[in-house]
């Protein structure tokens, strides 16, 4: 089986991520997955939405199973197959912030435990690295930037909302006064000033 890693928004897709969603015959992914990568699906290939991601391991070994952004950056890497890498959020939202990634510490929030993300991020933050954090629609930057305001550094914090689609935005704050996102899709940056 092949995890392709179709990126962060249309239009991130690489050279050998195309090569195997269009000679596949076989597609599994999430709905916005599939309609990321629709005009790379061959006519006559099986495409299903992916509903119960605790059987994937078990799909047939000509399977190509997408995974938005990179598989490694939260994604379904961990699944046995050939890892296809795409352009990651991370990725992108070091490009715009013009950010080195040998600063950055990935924290990882996105279906996991919110206050255990927040402690990281003052773990890593208190090692001098820039936090890249992935986010899930729950968590709460506003509670992450109260339990900030004690450390009395000066922090930005960067919202950085559907990277790669034509209404994406940066959003800039303090933990005083941290951006909000409008949208589920983000990703969080803070750093010192």
């Amino acid at each position: 089986m092949k995890i392709v890693g179709v990126g962060c928004a249309p239009g991130m897709l690489t050279e050998s991520a195309i090569g195997a969603i269009s000679g596949s015959d076989l597609i599994y992914g999430s709905k916005r997955a599939i309609e990321t990568v629709r005009a790379y699906i061959r006519e006559g290939c099986i495409v299903q939405e992916i509903r119960d991601y605790r059987g994937l391991a078990t799909l047939p070994d000509h399977a190509v199973i997408l995974s938005t952004g990179d598989p490694m950056l939260a994604g379904l890497g961990y699944l046995p197959g050939e890892v296809i890498p795409g352009i990651s959020s991370l990725q992108l939202a070091a490009a715009r912030l013009h950010l080195s990634l040998d600063q950055v510490s990935v924290v990882l929030a996105h279906g996991r435990d919110h206050m255990h993300a927040v402690e990281k991020t003052l773990l890593e933050l208190s090692r001098g690295k820039v936090v890249f954090l992935v986010p899930d629609p729950k968590f709460s930057v506003q509670d992450l930037a109260k339990s900030l305001i004690p450390d009395y550094r000066a922090y930005t914090m960067v919202v950085l909302e559907n990277l790669g689609y034509p209404d994406e935005s940066i959003l800039m704050g303090t933990p005083d006064n941290p951006p909000r996102p409008a949208s589920d899709l983000f990703s969080l940056v803070i750093r010192d000033l």
